[in-house]
Parts: C-alpha cells; structure tokens; sequence
C-alpha cells in the first residue's frame, strides 16, 4: 500500500470511531480532545472527509 492509501485509511478508520462513539454514547471524541469546532477540530474534520474521498479511489483499485 503506498503511504498516502495508508494515511487515509487510518484517518477513515479514526473518523469511524468517532461517528461511532457519537452513535453510541453521544460522544464526540475530536471535540472533547481538541474543542468544539477549534480550528484543530475542523482540520481534522476536513481531513477525514477528504480521506473518505480518497477511500472511493482505493474501493476501485485494482490489487494484482
């Protein structure tokens, strides 16, 4: 896997987790380390969404 795929993949499987403990417990895991909507919260935000932009690329690729 090239080192971009696998940094997407970590922030899609960290984004996963949180949606999950939102779903679960109703507990936001970036705000409660970093505040609600600081700009590290919306930079991390950002880049899991784009990360999951990017995991609609690795769903496709073709594994030889």
């Amino acid at each position: 896997m090239k080192v971009i795929d696998t940094i997407a993949l970590v922030l899609i499987i960290i984004g996963a987790i949180n949606w999950g403990l939102i779903g679960l417990f109703n507990f936001n895991l970036v705000d409660t380390i970093f505040g609600t909507m600081s700009v590290i919260s919306r930079i991390i935000y950002t880049l899991v969404g784009i990360s999951g932009l990017w995991g609609i690329k690795l769903l496709f690729a073709n594994n030889d």
